[in-house]
């Protein structure tokens, strides 16, 4: 007998909270777009009917989004930080690169937003930063240069 193995991601509380809002939200507004696809139907030609055209996209694009969502949703689990004595996902880091220090969050595949400082565990920053330690050098290579941080900080 085969049996899967299922493979999960990690993520903070706060992403999985955001997704799972944004499924529910899809979810309850689902109806009204199959109300819509229907009433455009209902017009007659659908060739040429703009607004079937428009309500037919509008409802595949919900329910990819609702499959995606949904499969995001089962296959993760919640990382909770809780101690600072090394980086986890879900920690706040502070490092210092030249003489500039910033403050990075370790997060989920899902929820990463570089421009907010909000790094994905399994990037080539956070996956280095992990289980790193405060005082800690990490040397990071990417494709054309290698990026040496300290760790001067971390909290949750």
């Amino acid at each position: 007998m085969h049996t899967m193995t299922r493979t999960f991601t990690y993520m903070t509380q706060e992403g999985f909270d955001a997704i799972t809002k944004e499924y529910e939200e899809l979810q309850s507004n689902r109806p009204e777009f199959v109300k819509k696809l229907t009433q455009a139907a209902d017009m007659g030609d659908r060739s040429e009917n703009a607004a079937y055209s428009f309500a037919k996209r509008k409802l595949r694009s919900t329910d990819s989004r609702l499959r995606f969502l949904k499969k995001v949703i089962d296959h993760t689990k919640v990382s909770v930080p809780k101690q600072t004595e090394y980086i986890e996902i879900g920690s706040h880091v502070t490092v210092k690169l030249n003489d500039a220090e910033f403050t990075l969050h370790i997060v989920g595949l899902h929820e990463a937003d570089p421009l907010n400082k909000k790094v994905s565990y399994r990037s080539p920053v956070g996956g280095a930063l992990l289980n790193r330690r405060v005082g800690d050098l990490v040397k990071i290579q990417l494709e054309d240069r290698v990026i040496k941080y300290v760790v001067v900080g971390i909290s949750i």
